[in-house]
């Protein structure tokens, strides 16, 4: 088989059909579009045109810029609503999340707003230098979850040292 004895399948393809010209086929005088009007004319409507209703294309918004949709989005939790745990508990995201301080799922920040007295153990996927200090200060330690530890860099031995 070669590309000249390809073929479209029979009754695949139907003729155009002729408009304008003349009324025996069907498709004279007005050419299908009836009488007068807009339609009639030969601009008719724009397209997206809604009959003078503001159009969907202008009634959405409009989104300008760039979304990272990488961006991590925590759930924030300040200093002063770890003070209703009792001193020396564990507060982590089952914790925080029976006190209904956190949705289901959500990554947890804890900043550094308000004032602590509580000796707490801390868990958080991320936490603020000023939070850090300040349950520190008050007798408690901090876990960050998922924290990549950094390596230290090898030492090099350079070709000057010989």
């Amino acid at each position: 088989m070669q590309l000249h004895d390809l073929k479209p399948a029979p009754g695949s393809r139907r003729r155009p059909q002729r408009i304008g010209r003349g009324t025996g086929s069907g498709r004279g005088k007005t050419s299908g579009r009836g009488q007068k009007g807009q339609n009639a004319r030969s601009q008719g409507f724009r397209l997206g045109f809604e009959g003078g209703q503001m159009p969907l294309a202008q009634r959405i918004p409009k989104l300008p810029g760039f979304k990272n949709r990488f961006k991590k989005v925590y759930a924030v939790v300040n200093l002063s609503k770890l003070s209703r745990f009792q001193d020396g508990a564990k507060v982590d995201a089952e914790t925080l999340l029976q006190a209904g301080l956190v949705r289901p799922g959500a990554e947890i920040k804890i900043l550094g707003a308000g004032r602590i007295k509580r000796k707490l153990t801390v868990e958080t996927h991320a936490i603020s230098a000023s939070a850090r200090e300040a349950i520190e200060k008050a007798g408690g330690t901090v876990t960050v979850l998922n924290q990549k530890e950094e390596e230290p860099e090898p030492e090099s031995e350079s070709p000057a040292a010989e």
